[in-house]
């Protein structure tokens, strides 16, 4: 009996001690459950960036891109009717295309051979870049008239320095970048170049330098933007090169540099400045346009009728879409709402409307001949830097 009791207590005690250790290991459990939730770290504080002097600051230290969220339109432009843009270099006009009905709504008469439509610094205005008219024609994007032509030689391509205080037209035949008051365009300081064609240009994240692309002698630059002045100065490693359009990583990190004739982009250390690497994307890359999340870029490839989709995260290209019948893919931009990249056909008279989600081509529109870099107007962002629409 006495050991029968002894046996049952003991028992008990097991069973108790069992169910104590199994209490305990859910508690346990719990307890660690919540010590995990609890563990998670807090954001980590992004270190603000000591940007150029007067520019607005950076918004996002790790993306660059993070005023231009979708239909995030800037109250100087939200009552503005969205339009296309598109400067015809060999009829000198400029086609304007309603986005909803893909339409040509009119044609403006602007100077010889427009090369790009240029949204300015504050927003309020587009500029017609004449380049052999040797003039830029302002277009007010409220009403889509165009104003009083502005004198100013062999304007190629136009930028803004981040803090809005220059013009830099990128000069090309002239082999100059010529700083200008940004509304007057009365030239401020001329520097020239001893690369031949500059065309292309992006901006650092902190905006103290910007990376221009010269085209006919396949190499790239570096400008200091407050002292405006070269600083750096490299032939790309590939023979017969031609560096066009740039783009910036949404970090800052790298910059980009398509090629049309490496059919490719250069993946550029901005910072070092160090020889770039080649990324083959397809024949005639030319354009590169960011996306509305940052997370892709479109490249265009000219001389395929293609546009790679470039994943910045991943570093490499995803996917390939091919325009139905072929075609010339240059220059353009992003729709307001990131649902479709715009792209001129530079040899083919024609306008693309690509679905940026399936790469499906929603509209294919005549236009005149020699169609180039097209402006969607108006797209988000709080300052422009030039060129077909480069927003911050």
């Amino acid at each position: 009996m006495h050991r029968h009791l002894v046996k049952s207590a003991l028992a008990v005690g097991a069973a108790l001690a069992c169910l104590a250790a199994c209490g305990t290991q859910g508690g346990e459990r719990t307890s660690e459950a919540r010590g995990t939730k609890a563990a998670v770290p807090a954001p980590r504080e992004k270190k603000p960036v000591q940007g150029l002097p007067g520019m607005p600051p950076v918004l996002d230290p790790e993306d660059v891109y993070a005023a231009d969220r979708p239909n995030k339109l800037s109250p100087v432009v939200k009552d503005f009717p969205s339009r296309v843009y598109v400067p015809n270099t060999e009829s000198d006009t400029v086609s304007v295309i309603d986005p909803k009905t893909y339409e040509i709504i009119e044609t403006i008469p602007v100077g010889r051979q427009p090369q790009h439509v240029v949204p300015s610094w504050d927003l309020k205005t587009l500029w017609v870049n004449n380049n052999r008219g040797h003039t830029l024609t302002p277009i007010d994007p409220k009403t889509g008239k165009a104003g009083k032509e502005v004198e100013v030689h062999d304007p190629y391509n136009l930028y803004f320095t981040p803090h809005g205080k220059y013009a830099v037209v990128m000069a090309s035949l002239d082999r100059e970048l010529v700083f200008r008051d940004p509304h007057t365009m009365e030239p401020k300081k001329t520097v020239p170049v001893s690369c031949y064609g500059v065309n292309h240009a992006d901006f650092s994240l902190d905006g103290r330098y910007f990376i221009v692309s010269c085209e006919f002698s396949g190499e790239l630059l570096k400008v200091d933007t407050e002292k405006m002045k070269v600083v750096g100065q490299q032939r790309l490693p590939f023979e017969g090169a031609m560096p066009q359009d740039v783009k910036v990583s949404p970090d800052g990190k790298k910059f980009y540099i398509a090629d049309m004739m490496a059919h490719g982009m250069w993946v550029l250390d901005g910072d070092k400045f160090t020889e770039p690497t080649l990324m083959p994307t397809g024949k005639g890359c030319h354009g590169l346009y960011v996306s509305r999340d940052s997370r892709e870029m479109y490249v265009s490839n000219r001389g395929e009728g293609t546009i790679s989709v470039f994943d910045f995260t991943q570093g490499k290209l995803t996917k390939k879409w091919q325009l139905p019948d072929g075609g010339s893919p240059d220059m353009g931009g992003v729709s307001a709402d990131g649902k479709v990249l715009w792209l001129s056909g530079r040899y083919d008279a024609e306008v693309y409307a690509i679905d940026t989600r399936t790469g499906t081509q929603l509209a294919r529109i005549p236009v005149g001949s020699g169609p180039h870099g097209l402006a969607v107007y108006p797209q988000p962002g709080r300052y422009s830097l030039g060129h077909t629409g480069i927003f911050r």
